[in-house]
């Protein structure tokens, strides 16, 4: 699978390391425990089996309206089949625009069934993980979000790039010259 995903602008980035890092310390599951280069804290806004010509013209013209100013909205929890702990991030009008584009170039190229359903517009919840793990219910005490720093008010949204799952590559997806 190929993920297409969102940096984060340097600030952000080291408030979501820094929440990795207590969530470490105080023994909890943390996305600072994934050792892979590919792990930069960023959100992701849907994966695919390939990125098909068609898909990267889109995708340049996605990179294009970067950076991109998000609000996050608090502390989230997730359990779909992984209990996640993130920062959720407010849908607005820009964002929820990125994201159908995205969404759309990866439909239209990609065989029914092989899509993540919760990156569908109408599920797609858009967030910055700060733990995951297999542990359903890793993250109901109610004092881990005293636990973790406070989220910076507003995140931006830098650089559009690609993980490939099966050869490990990172592919930084440009605007069009």
């Amino acid at each position: 699978m190929r993920t297409v995903e969102v940096l984060l602008d340097e600030v952000a980035e080291q408030a979501v390391r820094e929440a990795w890092r207590r969530l470490a310390d105080a023994g909890l599951p943390s996305q600072a425990r994934h050792r892979s280069p590919s792990n930069s804290p960023h959100l992701t806004l849907a994966a695919c089996p390939e990125l098909t010509t068609p898909i990267r013209w889109e995708l340049a013209e996605v990179a294009a309206m970067l950076p991109l100013p998000v609000r996050v909205t608090g502390v989230v929890r997730f359990e779909r089949p992984t209990s996640v702990l993130a920062w959720a991030l407010d849908l607005d009008r820009e964002l929820a625009a990125v994201h159908r584009r995205v969404w759309e170039a990866v439909v239209s190229e990609s065989r029914p069934g092989t899509l993540n359903p919760f990156h569908a517009p109408e599920r797609w919840s858009p967030h910055i993980t700060l733990g995951r793990t297999r542990r359903a219910g890793a993250f109901a005490d109610r004092r881990i979000p005293a636990l973790l720093p406070t989220p910076p008010l507003s995140i931006r949204l830098t650089t559009l790039r690609s993980y490939d799952t099966e050869t490990g590559a990172l592919e930084v997806l440009s605007p069009p010259p």
